[in-house]
């Protein structure tokens, strides 16, 4: 079955757990301006889209994240979340200056966290972690991380020290020869271990030197966090692939990202921890009872 934005036809080789989520999507819709200085312009990407994609590899749960495109213009990414019902999550993006009924109308929506990309967001640097953290801290909510590695290193007081727990993106933007050499490896193992920090296996191609989610050398850095904190640790697709679509490397086959979480995790009980447990315990997702009946999500 062809999906679109998504190599590939057949499902994965290891059929998924019921409730399987993906923790990393995101929609694009072109009735919706690009912030000024945007890096991605991708082409229209639909719930309905990605419901081919869901069907495809027996995925029913999801978290939309705003992209980097529409600065914290968040209305693609809650119309699509409205769209998908209550197998749904969000991932907002705000500036801190938002009422209390504005964060709690998003939290009525579904939104569970707040990102803040230090590596492709428009007008956003490292002095807002804190104050962010402050903000969102009394609703519960998470707070998603992307930055390169180096200034990642040079934040662990900071990022020990907020009072909501932190997730980080795409293996943290670590690359396979960072494992056991740069200090932001050490930094995210030490988060994840003390229960103060997530970490989404998302985007693999993205930090692989040859932009490949089959590349072996990401076996070691994704074992590295799930043997660090199995608890800690989802998955996501990245899908419809920003990067991708903008020539930065291929297409990635979806249902192939999901045989190398199985490969990673070995399958069975621990491949259920990351893609359905670890999900309802971070997003709040209810039980998997409430799926019975629901074909759409």
């Amino acid at each position: 079955m062809a999906v679109p934005f998504s190599a590939g036809t057949q499902p994965p080789a290891t059929p998924l757990p019921a409730g399987a989520c993906d923790c990393h999507i995101h929609v694009y819709d072109a009735r919706f301006p690009a912030v000024p200085g945007a890096r991605l312009l991708p082409p229209d990407a639909s719930v309905d889209d990605y419901r081919q994609l869901q069907r495809r590899a027996g995925l029913q749960r999801a978290v939309l994240v705003t992209p980097s495109t529409y600065g914290a213009d968040n209305r693609p990414m809650l119309a699509a979340l409205r769209a998908l019902g209550g197998q749904a999550r969000g991932v907002a993006v705000i500036d801190g200056s938002e009422s209390d009924a504005q964060l709690a109308q998003l939290h009525a929506e579904g939104v569970r966290g707040v990102r803040l990309n230090l590596s492709l967001g428009v007008g956003l640097h490292a002095d807002m972690l804190t104050p962010l953290a402050r903000r969102i801290a009394p609703l519960g909510w998470h707070l998603q991380l992307l930055m390169p590695a180096d200034l990642l290193a040079t934040l662990a007081d900071r990022l020990s020290d907020l009072p909501v727990p932190v997730v980080f993106d795409h293996f943290a933007r670590l690359s396979p020869d960072d494992v056991g050499r740069h200090p932001a490896h050490a930094v995210v193992l030490q988060l994840l271990r003390a229960g103060r920090a997530w970490i989404k296996l998302s985007g693999g191609y993205l930090v692989s030197p040859t932009h490949s989610t089959d590349d072996p050398a990401l076996d070691a850095l994704a074992r590295s966090f799930i043997d660090a904190a199995p608890g800690r640790v989802v998955w996501g697709s990245d899908w419809p692939h920003a990067t991708a679509t903008a020539g930065l490397q291929p297409l990635p086959d979806d249902a192939r990202q999901l045989d190398r979480l199985a490969h990673w995790t070995g399958g069975g009980e621990r491949l259920a921890q990351v893609l359905v447990h670890n999900p309802a315990a971070l997003y709040g997702f209810g039980p998997l009872q409430e799926l019975q009946g629901d074909t759409e999500t």
